[in-house]
């Protein structure tokens, strides 16, 4: 248990991982109910789409800009400003909707737009909250921390989505938001308490644009990061966007509901938070490239059952392992990058790193819309799990197999 949680013996951390816990059951709980009401107010699948366009094509476009801020300015203030602004749009949203401004198809538009500007926050915010654990715990513990991370952000992932889905049928979409927004003040209080010692940034004599194109450079030159961050890409691509299909899948195929729509969330969840502690227990980081490989291959056959289940129980299951199997992928290929990468080129490595997992991801839900739109949505996710899986072996082959043979060939040698 020590080893599992070992970056928790820095005090900054300790006060970073409670309160990022309190706010992101919030945050799932508005993403469920952000879903669920774009889905009841208009009962389309291209919509939803749109929506998972909205929220992330920010992160495409910005987040390049973000890890720039993140490598001139202070981090720990900028995560302070971005927690802030995240928490008076969810006061917005829930007083458009206790009000009943939000009640047509028309409202369903004012939920998106909201969307894209909480996706303008996260375009700074990832990136930047991502550079900074490691002024929380050092880099000897920064692969635990990203694991522990990843393990408060899925297992909000299991609380906020369940109590999302019995809140929305009791007393509505709106409280949701209400709620989500008084969850923010766990984290900012939080991040008030620390003490952080005092960091000196290099001055820089590039532009802006120089200063962007330097961590792409990197990133590109470094093969093993270079190839982690291709296939993780695919799969937010592709293989990611079965979230936008589960109110689809809750209510018209498995006929679960709201509280069914939690349920599949939480299953997910639930998975995942056992990937990302199961990775956290690692003290040895080599053979990551063989991991990512092996729970890419998972997650694309995961999804494949997934697509062509009509039992409530199976799909449960299959997505508990898709969740397992996609959090111990971006652990990993997240340690890989974060093992690799320079201190003054942190945020900016990082921001490479959120725009190509988080960033393709509204290209995808669009993709996954449109082609929802003509094929159903259990066809067009079982098309992406074939190619996420696809991409596997590809990386298999191509990537992993490459890897061990020099291995190989110097054991023979020694021999």
């Amino acid at each position: 248990m020590s080893t599992r949680f070992r970056a928790l013996q820095h005090r900054n951390f300790q006060l970073f991982f409670a309160g990022q816990l309190v706010s992101l059951v919030g945050t799932w709980m508005q993403s469920t109910a952000q879903l669920w009401l774009v889905y009841k107010l208009t009962n389309s699948a291209a919509l939803l789409g749109v929506f998972g366009f909205a929220n992330q094509v920010p992160i495409l476009l910005l987040a390049s800009i973000g890890g720039y801020v993140g490598d001139r300015y202070n981090r720990h203030r900028g995560v302070i400003a971005t927690q802030a602004a995240a928490m008076i749009l969810a006061f917005v949203l829930a007083a458009l909707t206790l009000t009943g401004a939000i009640h047509d198809a028309r409202g369903a538009w004012v939920v998106i737009f909201i969307a894209f500007l909480v996706g303008i926050v996260n375009a700074f915010d990832v990136p930047i909250r991502q550079a900074f654990l490691v002024q929380m715990v050092g880099k000897e513990d920064l692969p635990n921390a990203i694991a522990l991370n990843s393990s408060i952000f899925n297992g909000a992932r299991v609380v906020g989505p369940a109590i999302a889905g019995f809140a929305i049928a009791w007393i509505g979409e709106g409280w949701c938001f209400f709620l989500n927004g008084v969850s923010f003040l766990a984290v900012i209080l939080a991040l008030l308490a620390m003490r952080l010692p005092a960091v000196t940034r290099k001055p820089s004599t590039d532009s802006p644009l120089q200063s962007l194109m330097q961590g792409f450079r990197f990133a590109m030159s470094d093969v093993p990061i270079r190839s982690a961050l291709l296939l993780l890409s695919w799969l937010s691509l592709l293989g990611l966007q079965y979230s936008v299909f589960l109110p689809i899948f809750a209510n018209d195929i498995l006929r679960g509901g709201a509280r069914g729509l939690g349920l599949l969330m939480s299953s997910a969840g639930v998975g995942a938070v056992l990937g990302a502690l199961h990775f956290a227990a690692r003290t040895e980081f080599k053979g990551l490239a063989r991991w990512i490989a092996a729970t890419s291959t998972m997650c694309g056959i995961g999804l494949i059952v997934f697509s062509q289940s009509r039992v409530f129980w199976l799909s449960m299951a299959v997505l508990f392992v898709v969740g397992f199997s996609a959090t111990v992928q971006m652990a990993a290929t997240n340690t890989i990058v974060q093992s690799r990468v320079p201190d003054e080129l942190r945020g900016r490595i990082m921001a490479v790193y959120a725009t190509m997992f988080m960033g393709v991801q509204p290209i995808g839900s669009l993709l996954a819309g449109g082609v929802a739109k003509r094929i159903g949505a259990p066809y067009t996710l079982g098309i992406f799990g074939l190619l996420v899986l696809a991409g596997s072996l590809v990386f298999l082959f191509r990537v992993v197999m490459r890897l061990r043979r020099p291995v190989e060939a110097a054991a023979t040698h020694t021999d």
